[in-house]
C-alpha cells in the first residue's frame, strides 16, 4: 500500500471515529481497512472487500464513497506499478472505469490536484485547481463548469470564515454533486493548515461533524504529509 495513502486512510477513520458513536473498536476497524486497501487482489475485487466491509459497518455508509477515492487513489499510486506500463491505457482498464462510472465522489479530482501540485512543488489554490486542472473556463469542459459551479461563485468565500462557508453550503441542493464535500473542500482552500483552535471552530459550524470533520483532514492530511 502507498505509504501516503496509508496515513491518509488512517487519518480519516481514526476523525471519523473520533466524532460518530458506536463505530466499535478503532484499532480493528483501522486494521481491516488496512488489510483491504493493502491486499494483492485485484481493484474490483478490492472494491468488493470494501463494499462488504461497510456493509458490516452500516455507520461507515456515509463515508463509502470517500473510501473508494481513496482505495482508486491508492491503485494508481501503488498497485499501477506492478501491472503492465500501458495498463491504463489497456482494454481491462477502460472496462473498469465502465463498471465503476458511477463510483466516487468530486473529491478523487482534488487529490489529483494535490499530487500534481506535491509532484511539481507548487502551491494548491483554488484558483488553480478550477482554471488550470479543471479547466472550467475552458468551452469543451463545461460539465466540469456545471459540476463545480457552487465553488465558482463562492470564491470569495475564502476571504471570510467557516462559519459563512458552512452557511453557504447548508443551502445547497443535496442532489448537487458537491453538496456533500462543498464544506470540508472549501474550508481546505481557506485554511490549508488548520490549528487545533480552527479545526474545532470548523467542526463547531459543521451540520454533520464526523463526516466533514474526517474529509476536511483526509484532505489536510494527504497535502501536508512529508
Amino acid at each position: 500500500m502507498d505509504k501516503h495513502l496509508e496515513q491518509t486512510l488512517q487519518t480519516t477513520l481514526s476523525t471519523y471515529h473520533a466524532w460518530e458513536e458506536q463505530l466499535g473498536d478503532r484499532a480493528q476497524l483501522l486494521e481491516e481497512a488496512l488489510g483491504i486497501f493493502g491486499s494483492e487482489a485485484s481493484f474490483m475485487e478490492k472494491v468488493a472487500l470494501l463494499d462488504d466491509w461497510v456493509d458490516e459497518h452500516p455507520r461507515l455508509e456515509e463515508l463509502r464513497e470517500i473510501l473508494f477515492d481513496l482505495l482508486l487513489m491508492n491503485f494508481l499510486a501503488a498497485d499501477v506499478q506492478r501491472l503492465e506500463e500501458d495498463y491504463l491505457e489497456s482494454a481491462e482498464w477502460e472496462e473498469i472505469e465502465d463498471q465503476t462510472i458511477d463510483r466516487g465522489t468530486e473529491l478523487l479530482n482534488l487529490l489529483l490536484y494535490l499530487r500534481e501540485c506535491m509532484d511539481e512543488e507548487i502551491e494548491a489554490t483554488l484558483e488553480d485547481f478550477l482554471k488550470e486542472f479543471l479547466l472550467v473556463d475552458e468551452d469543451e469542459f463545461q460539465d466540469e463548469y456545471h459540476i463545480y459551479e457552487p465553488i465558482i461563485a463562492n470564491q470569495m468565500l475564502l476571504e471570510s470564515s467557516y462559519g459563512e462557508i458552512a452557511k453557504v453550503g447548508k443551502k445547497l441542493d443535496e442532489d448537487q454533486d458537491l453538496a456533500a464535500i462543498f464544506y470540508p473542500v472549501m474550508s481546505f482552500f481557506f485554511e490549508q493548515k488548520p490549528n487545533d483552535k480552527q479545526v474545532a471552530e470548523f467542526v463547531d459550524q459543521s451540520a454533520n461533524k464526523a463526516f466533514d470533520a474526517a474529509v476536511y483532514q483526509l484532505i489536510v492530511s494527504y497535502y501536508h504529509q512529508k
